[in-house]
């Protein structure tokens, strides 16, 4: 299932099998899924734990997988079930001490999910916009042993328009963290645009489903920048 711009009511379901689409990705020549839990995100706590566990188990694919990682024993219990590295959004923002913890007790294990709308962070599953200014908030944060950021720009996420390359440079210069970047990824020419970034790698979804973009083309794309 995929939102537009973090809408529940906007919401399209692809496949109703998440198993299966991951087999499909992993023969496809995918070497690792980004999961999240949007039931999860929404309720604050983890929905379908027992879905990403079945996928680990069938594919063996590297998962890196949010929504609802409000605790550490959620935490914990996503690590224990084989999951790479968990994104931790909401706890992160709204109380950096316990990201200082989790990333101190978990190094190299947790991702910090930052989703920005108009260049403000949002929580609760994207359902509330705060006051809180992305780039400010990491010049705040202090040095942690983070796996890296995803950044997320919920106005273009799932709306096929392209991403905020400029917002994702900033985001990029601000931090030494390795970035990835989601959110209106919807032809190669964005993979590309996106690839000339100093970031790690992006997030695609819906172009992937609808195929607008070719999944290994999209991995050569990334390697030549």
């Amino acid at each position: 299932m995929r939102l537009r711009e973090g809408d529940f009511a906007r919401e399209t379901v692809f496949d109703a099998d998440p198993v299966e689409v991951a087999v499909r990705w992993q023969a496809a020549g995918a070497p690792r899924l980004h999961v999240v839990d949007l039931d999860g995100a929404k309720e604050g706590r983890p929905v379908h734990r027992h879905v990403v566990s079945r996928v680990i188990a069938r594919t063996g694919l590297v998962i890196q997988l949010g929504g609802g990682v409000r605790a550490e024993e959620t935490l914990l219990a996503y690590l224990e079930a084989g999951v790479a590295r968990v994104v931790v959004g909401t706890r992160a923002v709204e109380d950096p001490a316990w990201l200082a913890r989790m990333a101190a007790k978990y190094p190299g294990k947790v991702v910090l999910g930052l989703d920005a709308r108009d260049g403000l962070l949002a929580c609760q599953g994207w359902l509330e916009t705060t006051a809180l200014d992305v780039l400010e908030f990491l010049a705040r944060l202090p040095a942690l042993p983070l796996a890296g950021i995803v950044y997320t720009d919920i106005a273009r996420d799932g709306a096929m328009g392209g991403p905020n390359v400029a917002a994702v440079r900033r985001v990029a210069e601000a931090t030494d963290l390795p970035l990835l970047a989601s959110g209106g990824v919807s032809q190669l020419a964005d993979v590309q645009a996106l690839a000339r970034l100093p970031i790690a790698g992006m997030i695609i979804g819906r172009a992937l489903y609808e195929g607008a973009i070719d999944l290994r083309q999209a991995m050569d794309a990334a390697r030549d920048r």
